[in-house]
């Protein structure tokens, strides 16, 4: 019936529709693409929300400006020419509140102090996308997110994820919409941006990443913060879990696109030639360790140095914690443990956690960041701690940037770990890069 329609009332029934409608509307058939482009509509709509407010006060020439306006703005076009500035529009809009919010930055983070409500105000959200080896895709969509003073943690569950035997990658998106709804909220069913986040292969995820296991789960780990649980009868997978670290988050999860992920802008060095060990030192670090919903440690160390002598095997050592000095253990309060859930079960992984690391350099720019899950495992060396009696444990960490190594002791009577040795090692390439020095 629609396609046997004359323009004229298709056009009529189009100018009665708002924005998110109108372009959905443009989808349907070649025909509906070119009438919903009509300038005439989308002038209305543009100057409904962008058109600053005047008062005339007489009448007539109000009626003689708006029509004369009018005419220019829809034969001086192209077709589609208003649709286009609307959207622009929209998207400079949402780009000017979400700056406003990230400008004032936390001086123990280095990060903005309000990430979450940047987030919240752009409608960013996340996707993950599995794809199978017949190059079929499974989009997941619904999410639980919690947020953290630097990482948000986001788990998506359903009963028909596939098996994992068929799956070949899994892409992390972030998804925001480009236009508002009335109230000035961001529009959930109008369309959206993807940005490639990272990629995941699952080709040999069992064989390739460490396990650890509850009754019900194993979980196995990919690097940069993936977590993918398997139930323990079949390969089916139960959960998949992300750590994202929010610096430059909004930029990495808005800025990208469908295939290529966003380019994080070179830092340029300064150079010093007085300061024989300029990049050594003034470094400070803010760690979180936490679950999903519970917070073990967060806090911060200050004036963090690595000597010359100290630089062995490409990497810079920074201690931050040290076996010889009891008074900066640091005691992790509760019993450790990464929870999960799905739509008819829930557990907890042991001896797990989230660690998110942001380390500033002497300006208190963000130098090295990430979040990542780590396990809490037995330790082969021998107790020299005579301060404590328990069973010593240890979790590492690494990417290309660098490495964190802990160690810990266990104290059972007041069933907590005690952090007694915490070390970075900073790759010098990242170090060389940043500052334009040659260590």
């Amino acid at each position: 019936l629609t396609l046997s329609m004359p323009s004229e009332m298709l056009m009529k029934i189009f100018s009665y529709l708002d924005a998110v409608s109108l372009l959905s509307v443009g989808c349907v058939n070649k025909r509906f693409y070119h009438l919903a482009n009509d300038n005439g509509i989308w002038l209305k709509i543009y100057s409904r929300c962008f058109q600053p407010k005047r008062t005339i006060w007489a009448m007539k020439s109000e009626q003689t400006e708006t029509v004369s306006l009018g005419c220019a703005a829809l034969y001086d076009r192209k077709p589609g020419y208003w649709k286009k500035e609307y959207i622009f529009k929209q998207i400079a809009a949402v780009k000017t509140r979400v700056m406003r919010l990230v400008k004032p930055v936390d001086p123990y983070t280095g990060l903005p102090c309000k990430n979450k409500e940047a987030m919240k105000a752009s409608g960013l959200s996340w996707i993950i996308v599995l794809k199978d080896k017949n190059g079929k895709e499974h989009v997941m969509e619904k999410a639980n997110l919690s947020f953290k003073d630097t990482s948000v943690t986001i788990i998506w569950y359903s009963t028909d994820l596939p098996c994992l035997d068929i799956l070949s990658t899994l892409k992390l998106y972030g998804v925001m919409p480009l236009l508002s709804d009335q109230s000035g909220a961001p529009s959930k069913n109008g369309p959206r941006l993807r940005s490639l986040i990272a990629e995941y292969h699952l080709a040999n995820l069992t064989e390739s990443s460490v396990a650890v296991a509850d009754k019900l789960v194993q979980i196995f780990s990919l690097n940069p913060g993936l977590l993918v649980g398997l139930w323990k009868e079949k390969n089916e997978i139960a959960f998949v879990m992300v750590n994202l670290h929010y610096h430059q988050l909004l930029e990495r999860s808005t800025l990208g696109s469908a295939t290529v992920q966003y380019a994080l802008p070179p830092n340029k060095p300064v150079l010093d030639d007085v300061d024989p060990e300029y990049g050594l030192h003034d470094y400070n670090l803010h760690v979180d360790m936490h679950g999903v919903s519970c917070s073990y440690l967060c806090g911060t160390f200050r004036g963090l140095f690595c000597r010359k002598g100290d630089i062995a095997n490409g990497y810079l050592r920074l201690t931050v914690v040290s076996l010889k000095d009891h008074t900066k253990h640091v005691p992790l309060p509760g019993t450790l443990g990464l929870s999960w859930e799905t739509d008819v079960f829930k557990g907890n992984v042991k001896d797990c956690c989230v660690m998110d690391v942001t380390l500033l350099d002497e300006t208190g720019k963000p130098f090295w960041c990430f979040s990542a899950p780590v396990h809490m495992e037995p330790s082969s060396k021998a107790s020299c701690l005579y301060d404590y009696m328990g069973p010593i444990y240890t979790t590492d960490y690494a990417d290309a940037e660098g490495k964190v190594s802990v160690d810990l002791v266990w104290l059972e009577e007041t069933k907590e770990y005690i952090i007694v040795n915490l070390v970075l090692y900073i790759s010098t390439k990242k170090v060389n890069d940043w500052y334009g020095t040659n260590y």
